[in-house]
């Protein structure tokens, strides 16, 4: 079948690049990786990920670590195991 339509979106240009980063990782390029989300779409009948609404826990979470607090950074998942006692 003829690829014959266009799908344009306004992305943040840093969301898009690490986006594409990780198609690449992925052997995918931007176009690859909407056809799959597509396709998934059509065969799931719906999104291909649960979408929810955070919880007042969850947003409160969000909020917290967009101002810096309460957050724990690991420089690699060792260290990170090694904080949870993993």
């Amino acid at each position: 079948m003829a690829k014959t339509e266009t799908v344009r979106a306004r992305l943040e240009p840093e969301l898009k690049k690490r986006a594409e980063s990780v198609f690449h990782r992925l052997g995918l390029n931007a176009t690859q990786a909407i056809t799959l989300f597509y396709t998934q779409v059509e065969l799931r009948d719906g999104l291909p990920f649960d979408v929810v609404i955070p919880t007042s826990t969850t947003r409160r979470t969000f909020e917290q670590t967009d101002k810096g607090r309460d957050v724990t950074v690991c420089e690699d998942a060792d260290e990170l195991f090694a904080k949870l006692g993993v």
